[in-house]
Parts: structure tokens; C-alpha cells; sequence
């Protein structure tokens, strides 16, 4: 099984993802939140120069905050810096849509979009659509040493749903799937690879990442000590999010959560009602999201929702937890690490031994 880490992308990412690459993860995923994270794709070139083996990834890219021609040439660049080891995960939007006040977009666009991506890596001519006008456009001189369309680009998809998965059988592409409770994941897995089958592919050519947050506890230790809050504790917030934006926004989930009755939940929504400005609350609401707990949202992060939406636990228990996402169809497993919170990575490192 490979492990990755996952960033909120700082401008010295390279840094963490070279110490990654020393002890052995075989993959780092940066966010492309434009309005809570650093860029992607800069983080990402200065990793490439500073790494040799580590893949670098986009986890994940959302079409609408990148047109297709700007995509394709920013993969193609960092594959000059590092040939064939550039995945471009991509996917509806979630994080860098809401944080704008969106929902997620068509998933009939998201293909057009992947489908223009390849097409210019390719060296064809695409069809691309700007500013209501269709033009023909294609690299121009792809010939040149400026950038690599000749080593391959992997394509993995963040699906959440039918469609999405049934698209990510469509490109043969990699999947993503962000995993709280392992039950949860296991079911989610068991979708992907029927949709799998269904598109008439090997289940052994399925490539199922598994992205978490979570804490290695100590012995005795709380599931909300201040060190699995500061690790843990943005992602069990997602589950505060959602709640709001269903409420504020009326825009529907697209993760598997805990029950909508939750109390932290139920507490939490009346809360964000206060927000302010009144017609953007998104600002306040997705302020740290999955980077840090905001002090008036700690109350409702409580150890039971740690615990229900992230992998914190003792050391045993959660090597038994990835063993059993492996046994269900997992073939990689990425644990984000939180800003502030690197050290982290030689836990993680601890937990990646035991499956060698």
C-alpha cells in the first residue's frame, strides 16, 4: 500500500514533502483553495526541484478556477521539472468552490474540462469556449524544451457520487475518496469498484486513494487533547461547515458526514446564523477550513465528532483501521498534515512501517 501526505499549500511546501519523500511516502497532494492556501502549482515546482522521487499532485484542481489552457500548461511545466512523476487530481469542487460561496459545478463540465486538459497535452487542437466565443486552440510550439508533454500525466478524480465515480471508470482514471469512519469508506470503495467493473476493467488496474486527518495518540490520551484538536480537529470541523452551508446556502452535501441531528452540529448552525456579513457568511464560516478550529467553533469540536470523522486513535488501532481499507480496495493512504503541525509526519512515518 503506498502512503501520501496531503498540504494546505504554503510556498515552502517543498520543505515537508522532501522530509516525506526521506522517510518513504511515495505521494504529496497539495490544495488548490486559492482563497485559503498558497498556489498549487508554484509549491509544487519548487518541490519538483528539491525532491527525485516523491510524486506531486494537485489534490484537487476544481476546472472552474483554472481554465483548461492555463491547467495544461502548468502540468506540463512541472513536468519538466519532474518527468512522469506529476498527478493531476482533480475534481466538482468542495473546499475552493465554497469558500467563494459556490456549489460545486456540472459534472458533464468537469469532463469537457479534463478532456481539453489532455487534448492540449496531447499536442491536438481543442475546442475551447471563453467569454461566450468558441475558439480552436493548441500548443503552438510544443517542441521547444520549455515545458514536457511527453511523459505521462496520471488523472485521478475526487468522486463523491454516482456520476463522478461512473466518469473516473469512463477516463480509467485514479480515485480519491475523503475517508472519516472506515465503514463509511469501505462502502464508498465497494461503489467504485462495481462502477469499475462495470466500465469493464480489471479491479487490479484500480488506483483508490484514501485522503484523512487524524492524530496518533499517545497512551491515555483524549481524543481532544490540545494536540489531536490542532491535528485532527479542522477536519472533524468540515462537518460544522457543511451543516452551515446546507442551512445558509441551501447547497447540497457532497461527503459523507456524521448524522445531520448531531448536537455539535444542530449548535453550530445557529451560531454561523450570526455570521456576518449577512449576505456572505461563507467568508466566516470556511475561515481555517481544514487547517485550524477557529476559537468560537472549538465548543462544538468535541471528541466524540474527532472520532467520528478523523483517524484518531492509538497506534495500533489505526494501522488496523488502513489495514482494513486495503483489504476493501484502497491501494493508497494520505493523511493530511496541518499547518503548524509537520511534526506529525514521523507519527504518520511510524504507522506507513508497518505495512512494509
Amino acid at each position: 500500500m503506498d502512503f501520501g501526505i496531503a498540504l494546505p499549500t504554503a510556498a515552502d511546501s517543498w520543505r515537508v514533502v522532501r522530509e516525506a519523500e526521506e522517510l518513504g511516502f511515495s505521494h504529496a497532494w497539495f490544495y488548490d483553495t486559492q482563497m485559503l492556501s498558497a498556489d498549487c502549482f508554484v509549491a509544487m515546482g519548487a518541490a519538483a526541484v528539491n525532491t527525485k522521487r516523491i510524486r506531486l499532485g494537485t489534490g484537487v484542481l476544481v476546472p472552474s478556477n483554472r481554465i483548461a489552457p492555463v491547467t495544461a500548461n502548468a502540468l506540463a511545466t512541472l513536468n519538466q521539472l519532474a518527468p512522469g512523476r506529476i498527478d493531476f487530481g482533480v475534481g466538482t469542487g468542495f473546499t475552493a468552490r465554497r469558500a467563494m460561496g459556490f456549489g460545486a459545478i456540472k459534472v458533464k463540465d468537469m469532463e469537457t474540462y479534463i478532456r481539453q486538459v489532455y487534448g492540449l497535452l496531447a499536442r491536438e487542437t481543442v475546442e475551447f469556449e471563453m467569454e461566450g466565443q468558441k475558439k480552436k486552440i493548441r500548443f503552438l510550439n510544443p517542441e521547444l524544451p520549455l515545458f514536457n508533454t511527453t511523459d505521462p500525466i496520471a488523472l485521478h478524480l475526487s468522486a463523491f457520487g454516482p456520476r463522478t465515480r461512473a466518469l473516473t471508470a469512463k477516463f480509467k482514471a485514479g480515485w480519491i475518496d475523503f475517508v472519516g469512519k472506515v465503514d463509511a469508506g469501505i462502502k464508498e470503495v465497494q461503489a467504485m469498484r462495481a462502477a469499475w467493473s462495470e466500465a469493464g476493467h480489471a479491479l487490479s488496474d484500480l488506483q483508490a486513494t484514501a485522503f484523512a486527518l487524524g492524530c496518533v495518540l499517545k497512551d491515555g490520551e483524549p481524543a481532544d487533547s490540545e494536540r489531536a484538536m490542532a491535528q485532527a480537529g479542522p477536519r472533524a470541523a468540515v462537518a460544522l461547515h457543511r451543516a452551515a452551508d446546507e442551512v445558509l446556502m441551501g447547497l447540497a452535501p457532497t461527503m459523507t458526514m456524521v448524522s445531520k441531528g448531531t448536537r455539535e452540529l444542530q449548535d453550530y448552525v445557529e451560531l454561523a446564523q450570526k455570521f456576518e456579513p449577512k449576505d456572505a457568511p461563507w467568508l466566516e464560516n470556511h475561515r481555517g477550513h481544514l487547517m485550524f478550529v477557529k476559537p468560537e467553533e472549538r465548543p462544538f469540536v468535541s471528541a466524540e465528532l474527532i472520532a467520528s470523522t478523523t483517524f484518531t486513535a492509538p497506534e495500533a488501532e489505526i494501522v488496523s483501521r488502513i489495514d482494513a481499507l486495503r483489504a476493501a480496495g484502497y491501494t493508497q493512504f494520505t493523511i493530511q498534515l496541518v499547518p503548524g503541525q509537520e511534526a506529525a509526519l514521523a507519527d504518520w512515518a511510524r504507522i506507513r512501517k508497518a505495512f512494509l
